[in-house]
């Protein structure tokens, strides 16, 4: 981690079961983890290792059982449900594996969507800052175009800046390149690169070598643990991600 940089996220002995019919379904154990602003992390893992339930609390989208999270110095626990409606409107943003856009609007009506619920940006500034944001990943040719129009890694550039627009604290992207294919999940890693370079912060999940070599510090989960957390890529790479598959 950048320790010159603040501290966005921190987890502290962070567990995480899930209870069906009073059976107990241990899926994350004991996590610790600092994120800095700024950074580019990959979060690894083979299928069922607990990577997108660890991307889905760091979003706000699911609780933890036991533990702390801090996000941005606070304790998320007190966190009410309008202040974490508001984080997820404002502060957090994410880019998942399927697109999630709406097939019968335009490229630009679906950038916008996030600020038609964003409690301060006001409605004068909506199609500036989505055109910005189109323009952003280089669709600024294709804002009129129905999503439906689009090769599969157009909508997934899309789907960046729809993340990208409210200017959120951290985007999260959730297998952003696993219905791509190989030149078109480069295109959309260059994207979220650039991103980066540009101060924001990004967290991607994903079980892709090629994928996670895009960003610049790679944390393997295996069975629900942190098993390595490094910037040291070629040990990474050439030897722990080969002993998890």
């Amino acid at each position: 981690m950048t320790k010159s940089l603040p501290v966005l996220i921190e987890l502290q002995d962070l567990c995480k079961s899930y209870m069906n019919d009073d059976v107990v379904t241990p899926v994350l154990y004991d996590i610790n983890l600092q994120i800095a602003k700024g950074e580019f992390v990959a979060i690894m893992g083979p299928s069922g290792s607990g990577k997108s339930t660890l991307m889905h609390i760091l979003g706000f989208l699911d609780g933890y059982t036991s533990g702390r999270y801090l996000f941005q110095g606070q304790f998320t626990n007190t966190f009410d449900d309008n202040e974490l409606a508001r984080i997820r409107a404002t502060r957090v943003s994410f880019v998942f594996q399927a697109f999630n856009l709406l097939a019968r609007t335009t490229v630009l009506e679906n950038v916008m969507l996030p600020l038609l619920y964003h409690p301060s940006i006001p409605v004068s500034e909506r199609v500036s800052l989505s055109e910005k944001a189109v323009k952003t990943v280089g669709l600024q040719d294709r804002s009129s175009y129905l999503t439906s129009q689009l090769s599969g890694g157009q909508k997934q550039r899309v789907a960046i800046a729809r993340a990208l627009v409210t200017n959120p604290d951290v985007i999260f992207a959730d297998e952003p390149t696993g219905n791509l294919d190989s030149a078109s999940g480069v295109a959309v890693m260059q994207a979220l690169q650039k991103l980066n370079d540009e101060g924001h912060t990004i967290i991607l999940v994903t079980h892709e070598r090629t994928t996670a070599e895009h960003a610049k510090r790679i944390i393997h989960i295996r069975d629900g643990r942190i098993v390595s957390d490094s910037t040291d890529f070629k040990r990474v790479i050439a030897g722990e991600t080969k002993n998890l598959k």
